[in-house]
């Protein structure tokens, strides 16, 4: 062993035994300061609205219900969102979307955001009528005047069903945006719950309207339906049996309503980044140019952490090295 080559081993220790510590306290001073970098960035406000009528309560996601697939997926989306923009958030029953609280900063109120979401519920519904179409007219009024996007997450199912003439057209300016539609793709029974809000069955088809209320023009097939009467009764008898008890995902009907609205459509399928990269595209209102801060906290505080860990393997060493005669 080269003797000269000890004591230059035992300087180099003790040097970094005094160096290792005043890096690490700088690093740690340098978290609490949080330096960060600015960049410029375009942002885009997003009126989130969910479905909350009873149909959202069927489990065809995976074991969960399409309210809690919802929470869960726009809550990883909100999450994902660079702060900076915001998000608004209602919900839909009946015929209307009702804002609970105009646009948040995603980053600053990110607990405010997902808690409030996590706690929609199909009970907070004044209505039990599930009226899509006229519904996402209304979130689309609603986001127009926010000058935010539009994300609707529903099923696309209408209780009672739709009219003859078809769903109601929009008379506005479309702010764009998505809807996310949720559910399976084959017909599921609904949850039924009794007046104290717990599960007790599943509706049966004498339970729900099963077709379409009887005001308007009659179906176009009117004629060949049983029991047509061109006076006494004009619609028929066809439409008395269905499977309106039953619930699927509406991806053609979904589709042709976000068509109509300039809105594009999406399936559950579509991931937090695709919603997001969808919602860039589709908007239509102008994006807020904001400067970005990008704190640098993070970065201080694992040098530290790594530093820390380097004094501490210091440490195992011995102070002294043994001669060898």
């Amino acid at each position: 062993m080269d003797r000269s080559s000890g004591p230059s081993q035992r300087c180099a220790v003790r040097r970094g035994r005094v160096l290792l510590p005043s890096l690490v306290v700088l690093c740690a001073l340098l978290t609490l300061v949080a330096p960060g970098v600015s960049r410029r960035a375009a942002v885009t406000d997003v009126l989130l609205v969910v479905d909350i009528t009873r149909s959202m309560n069927v489990r065809d996601m995976a074991g969960e219900s399409r309210l809690e697939f919802a929470r869960s997926r726009l809550k990883a989306w909100i999450a994902g969102r660079p702060c900076g923009s915001r998000v608004a958030l209602g919900l839909f029953t009946e015929r209307r979307s009702l804002t609970l609280f105009e646009p948040l900063e995603v980053c600053a109120d990110y607990a405010s955001l997902t808690g409030a979401l996590e706690g929609l519920d199909w009970r907070m519904a004044w209505e039990g009528d599930s009226l899509i179409s006229r519904g996402l007219n209304h979130a689309l009024s609603r986001a127009a005047a926010l000058e935010a996007a539009l994300l609707f997450v529903t099923d696309g199912h209408e209780a009672p069903p739709l009219p003859y003439e078809g769903p109601t057209a929009f008379r506005g300016e479309s702010p764009g945006g998505v809807v996310l539609g949720v559910g399976g793709t084959e017909p599921a029974p609904i949850p039924k719950f009794d007046d104290l809000g717990r599960e007790d069955g599943f509706y049966a088809a004498e339970d729900l309207q099963q077709a379409p209320a009887r005001f308007g023009a009659p179906p176009p097939d009117a004629e060949s339906r049983p029991g047509y009467h061109p006076r006494n009764n004009p619609y028929g008898e066809a439409d008395l049996e269905g499977s309106e008890h039953l619930s699927r995902r509406q991806d053609a009907y979904l589709s042709d309503l976000s068509a109509a609205r300039g809105l594009s459509y999406l399936t559950p399928e579509a991931g937090p980044d695709r919603i997001e990269a969808a919602l860039r595209a589709a908007a239509r209102v102008p994006a807020r140019q904001m400067t970005l801060s990008q704190s640098l906290a993070p970065l201080f505080g694992a040098i530290g952490a790594a530093l820390l860990a380097a004094l501490w393997l210091a440490s195992l060493f011995p102070r002294q090295t043994t001669r060898k005669t």
